[in-house]
């Protein structure tokens, strides 16, 4: 099978990425044919299809022309329909996976391949095609405001607190809907259930969404015994629910490491001077592994309907209990004092509880058991037999 990955990032920078990065390998491991199709970036990670990329366009870039040429992107670019032409009558797939497209590609590429009779798989990594600003997420409360009319983007103002910015995601909105895209897409695909059922809360069909979670890439050793501390992996931003962390373990005597970087990091290493809270930074995979799998547990505090988050996945693939804020799709990887407990999200007082009861040694794991399991279900031989499923259907 030949298969055409899209996102518009190919270098490692989130959730996104690291799933196109896995699935890439995980396709060819297996003997697949595997093309890419991405925008330019200094960052990205070398392609042998690289040449088929449109130039890079940003938001942030300061002058009028670039802003321009960033927004005309949104609705599809000649350059893009042209060089993705191109790449699907060169490498003929018979499969277009679809990853975070929107804005800096767009789902123009989604269009053209359905157009031409290929099929078109979409994994969807937010909340995008329902939430102009993707997360469902309104001055730090959940939001669902733009299920049914997209006008709320613009009446809070919800894109970057800004008019114009706003106006712009709207029109985005309205202009690649639901009934467009459902029908330029023969499947989605939802890493988790409680996000299939947002979808399908505004408006899309439930039998054109498939479940099916991320997958661990390795299987890696966990640790043989636990140090005392416990840990955070992921991007420092507002609706990771940082600050309720950062807050519950300011009060307890608890060593906590906070793994990776984000637009707070510098903030909260001056905020929070202290030799019970080390902030990390970003780490190699093996060193994130170790500090995860030595863990007494990871907390994932979001407060945001977090999808199906990699670094709970780690953590269990690790034999790492986790505590994780009742929101999104954390409850679905947790089962309570099997693998992990659950709190209310946002809630300092919950989340200092539940940390004093995880370090006072009257719950006990079975480490060993909590890896098997969590491999067994988020193995990539499990992820792969259930996407060819979806390919071939």
């Amino acid at each position: 099978m030949r298969v055409l990955l899209v996102n518009k990032f190919y270098y490692q920078r989130g959730g996104d990425c690291t799933a196109v990065f896995s699935t890439e390998r995980l396709l060819r491991n297996k003997g697949h044919d595997v093309a890419i199709f991405s925008m330019k970036h200094p960052d990205n990670v070398h392609s042998d299809f690289e040449k088929y990329f449109p130039k890079e366009v940003s938001f942030s870039s300061p002058g009028i022309s670039n802003k321009m040429s960033a927004a005309k992107r949104i609705f599809g670019s000649s350059e893009v329909e042209k060089k993705f032409g191109q790449l699907i009558s060169d490498f003929k797939p018979d499969v277009v996976h679809l990853h975070n497209v929107h804005s800096h590609i767009s789902p123009l590429v989604a269009k053209i391949a359905h157009k031409n009779g290929i099929r078109v798989v979409w994994t969807l990594h937010d909340y995008k095609l329902i939430c102009p600003v993707y997360t469902c997420l309104r001055n730090n409360e959940t939001c669902e405001v733009c299920f049914k009319n997209k006008s709320g983007v613009i009446k809070y103002k919800c894109m970057k607190k800004s008019n114009r910015a706003s106006i712009l995601a709207y029109m985005e909105g309205r202009y690649w809907n639901r009934k467009k895209l459902s029908t330029i897409t023969d499947m989605f695909i939802s890493p988790s259930a409680f996000l299939k059922t947002k979808m399908v809360e505004a408006g899309y069909s439930r039998e054109q969404i498939e479940v099916l979670h991320n997958f661990m890439p390795v299987q890696v050793i966990p640790a043989p015994e636990k140090d005392d501390y416990y840990c955070y992996t992921g991007r420092l931003s507002a609706e990771k629910g940082i600050d309720t962390l950062l807050e519950a373990a300011e009060k307890l005597p608890y060593k906590l490491k906070i793994i990776g970087g984000g637009p707070l990091l510098d903030t909260y290493r001056k905020r929070y001077q202290t030799d019970r809270i080390e902030f990390v930074g970003h780490t190699a995979p093996d060193k994130l592994y170790r500090i995860v799998s030595k863990a007494r547990f990871l907390v994932i505090p979001s407060i945001w309907y977090e999808n199906n988050p990699f670094s709970v996945i780690e953590a269990l693939c690790l034999g790492t209990p986790v505590l994780g804020a009742r929101i999104g799709g954390i409850p679905e990887l947790i089962e309570e004092d099997k693998n992990g407990h659950l709190f209310a999200h946002g809630d300092i007082s919950a989340l200092k509880e539940k940390i004093e009861l995880l370090f006072s040694g009257n719950i006990s794991y079975d480490y060993a058991k909590i890896a098997s399991d969590a491999y067994n279900k988020f193995s990539p031989e499990t992820f792969y037999n259930k996407l060819i499923m979806i390919y071939d259907r």
